[in-house]
């Protein structure tokens, strides 16, 4: 596992870090929390050490899974959290009122400390961002409260899905340390214009869906099915399994003596830009885990790769918005 430094927080974080939402049940159906718990242990055991969950998935359970694994373990484990937005929109909507008060804010970071049983959070995060909000200072205020109290110690957004120059008048604004935002091979929009801000003022840019869900690992075809309320249900609705087997099979060309299969082929592209610190697929199984993890030792993608993958670009949102 090789680490980089995540922007200006000085954090030295894992290439691959764990995205602990599939393994707060309520939406990904499957899991099974002892299998979760050896997941996580793999990947500490892999030299993962930032770990990204937030009080929404499965209304805490997330959380709590990851303070069992931080009280069983000697490692310095970095766990980031998000705070829902009150009025429960994804994407953003509403006014910060709605969204993000600062009495909400300081609840839930107060829940999510308790569901991890410890007494600061390294990172705490918006869970949704709207433009909308930023000549306002109730947000910002309140996450600066929490860090004086030392109850976190770093803060930042999770951006709109797919919508990264949304955040582009924050970043440069240097409110906040970190961004969370969607980057893959079919969303590649990150690398117009955000991931060139955080470089210029040194936010720190963790990756999530480096997998598109599941599509980006050669899983889903056109027959694929899900449990009874898995989301994935609404996300690949239609005829959304075609369009991206289709689009996978084209990519399966580019698999070869550099590159094996389609998940490195993937993680190694989020990993390409020097902006980004560390990529979190989401992982439920240990065998997901140290195949992950693998990927941040492999060398570094061919230009002609790169250039190859440019064209796979996908300009699209299959999120439905509650």
């Amino acid at each position: 596992m090789k680490y980089r430094t995540l922007g200006r927080t000085g954090l030295k974080v894992s290439e691959i870090g764990f995205g602990a939402w599939g393994i707060g049940k309520s939406m990904w159906k499957g899991s099974q929390d002892e299998e979760s718990l050896r997941a996580l242990h793999a990947a500490i055991d892999s030299g993962v050490n930032l770990i990204d969950t937030a009080l929404v998935y499965g209304n805490g359970h997330s959380e709590k899974l990851i303070g069992t694994i931080l009280r069983e373990t000697n490692e310095r484990i970095y766990v980031a959290s998000k705070v829902p937005p009150k009025n429960y929109k994804w994407p953003a909507r509403g006014s910060l009122a709605e969204a993000f008060p600062g009495d909400h804010i300081s609840r839930c970071a107060e829940q999510s400390l308790a569901n991890l049983g410890i007494d600061c959070l390294d990172i705490l995060q918006l869970h949704v961002w709207s433009p909308d909000w930023f000549q306002e200072d109730e947000w910002s205020s309140a996450l600066c409260k929490l860090r004086e109290a030392g109850k976190i110690r770093y803060f930042g957004v999770s951006i709109n899905d797919h919508e990264p120059e949304s955040a582009l008048e924050l970043v440069r604004s240097e409110k906040i340390d970190t961004v969370q935002v969607i980057f893959n091979i079919f969303d590649q929009s990150p690398k117009d214009r955000l991931f060139s801000a955080c470089a210029e003022t040194n936010v720190g840019v963790i990756v999530r869906v480096p997998f598109d869900e599941g599509s980006l690992t050669g899983a889903i075809t056109p027959s694929t099915g899900f449990p009874k309320g898995d989301w994935r249900n609404l996300y690949f609705a239609g005829d959304r399994k075609q369009q991206v087997f289709q689009r996978v099979k084209m990519l399966e060309a580019l698999l070869g003596d550099e590159v094996e299969s389609l998940p490195d082929l993937a993680l190694r592209y989020c990993l390409h830009p020097e902006e980004v610190s560390s990529v979190i697929p989401g992982m439920r199984t240990s065998k997901h885990v140290v195949a992950n993890a693998a990927a941040s030792d492999a060398p570094e993608l061919s230009p002609q790769i790169l250039e190859e993958l440019l064209g796979h670009r996908w300009d699209r949102n299959f999120y439905p918005a509650s």
